[in-house]
């Protein structure tokens, strides 16, 4: 799933050639770089553990505003970042939940003979379906 939030770029004033960047429509989500590109990358980062942390307490993604609502203060700008947060979870989605399951019982021993992982195969199952959702 990729998503895109506009973010304001400020120039820092501590760290000459910095900058900082706020994402208004992630409240909160502050980030700074050394350079441009540094910027961009952290203010990603920051932006995608943001999204990820919502996602992980079964809250809604808040939606993206139009670029061309947001209006930076007179010394900043306007950019939009691109998230990966499938690639982004794959890497640091750590938080996870117990789920009891019940099954028949000769579907358990034909797993159970075939050394068939359940919470992977639940995994992979509910990752498929949620990616058909995004893309729907």
């Amino acid at each position: 799933m990729k998503l895109t939030y506009p973010a304001c770029f400020y120039p820092c004033e501590q760290k000459k050639g910095g900058y900082t960047v706020e994402v208004p429509d992630l409240p909160g989500c502050v980030s700074e770089g050394d350079t441009l590109a540094d910027a961009i990358l952290m203010a990603t980062d920051a932006a995608s553990g943001w999204v990820l942390d919502e996602l992980e307490d079964g809250k809604a993604i808040p939606p993206s505003s139009p670029l061309e609502s947001i209006i930076p203060a007179s010394d900043g700008f306007v950019s939009m970042l691109v998230l990966d947060m499938d690639a982004y979870i794959e890497k640091h989605g750590e938080k996870a939940v117990r789920k009891n399951l019940t099954i028949p019982a000769w579907l358990n021993t034909f797993a159970e003979k075939n050394h068939i992982n359940f919470s992977q195969v639940l995994q992979d199952s509910l990752t498929a379906i949620y990616q058909q959702k995004q893309k729907a």
